[in-house]
């Protein structure tokens, strides 16, 4: 059974209420996306515990709105996002990204999100987990299509996704006007296939900047890329 929190250097996770709990996923992509001086308005998308808005705060000076359409999921990002040293910059709003992007104004230098990404595989029996890691309530077309109507010209998108469904995603978002311009494959060890692609889009076509990282050795320890990656907040590195 997961901890009822996760402690990073600057700040705790509690989790006890989120369906989703702390994870890699999250970590890797609060970690990665990019937070330049030009990055003053934030998006996170299915905000789960509030993890990524989080680490994005600690790495930023923006304001960061995060979104939810679970209760529980919400009532703990607000939880965590009040009790860190950033409260005055994290706002989270329970809503489906379908109805907040309609209604939003803002637009924003920087949207992120751990989308849900299965769409026939076997669904748990618990729907709460279920509407958080399956595209029935917030199918890939839908959240493309959001993300461009709030999105700021100049602006990029950036989630995490399995190889595969990475891959199905970055032909399906040139469809509207989003091309990948960065990307991550991460691997567990040496000579194992890709676990996970991390993301990055914008609105101008243009050749993908590509890197591999390891998250592990082949004899089990944490690789120097992952650990400079991650160093500001696991308190092991």
């Amino acid at each position: 059974m997961p901890n009822s929190y996760f402690k990073f250097k600057q700040f705790t996770v509690n989790q006890e209420l989120a369906t989703m709990k702390v994870g890699t996923d999250g970590v890797l992509l609060g970690a990665w996306a990019p937070v330049g001086d030009n990055v003053r308005q934030i998006l996170d998308i299915g905000t789960g515990t509030g993890i990524i808005a989080l680490m994005l705060a600690q790495r930023s000076v923006a304001q960061i709105d995060a979104v939810d359409i679970d209760e529980a999921s919400v009532q703990q990002a607000d939880e965590n996002f009040k009790r860190s040293p950033w409260s005055n910059r994290l706002a989270v709003h329970k809503s489906d990204f379908q109805a907040y992007g309609k209604a939003c104004s803002a637009k924003y230098d920087l949207v992120v999100s751990n989308p849900p990404y299965f769409s026939r595989s076997l669904k748990s029996p618990e729907l709460a987990r279920t509407l958080v890691r399956h595209t029935d309530m917030l199918p890939h077309n839908q959240l493309l299509e959001g993300v461009a109507s709030v999105l700021s010209p100049h602006g990029c998108f950036c989630a995490v996704f399995p190889y595969t469904e990475g891959n199905v995603f970055v032909a399906l978002a040139a469809t509207f006007g989003l091309f990948c311009n960065r990307r991550l494959n991460v691997y567990s060890v040496p000579g194992k296939p890709v676990i996970r692609v991390l993301l990055q889009f914008s609105f101008t076509r243009g050749l993908v900047e590509e890197h591999d990282m390891y998250i592990h050795t082949k004899e089990g320890a944490y690789t120097d890329a992952y650990r400079a990656l991650t160093k500001d907040f696991y308190l092991a590195f």
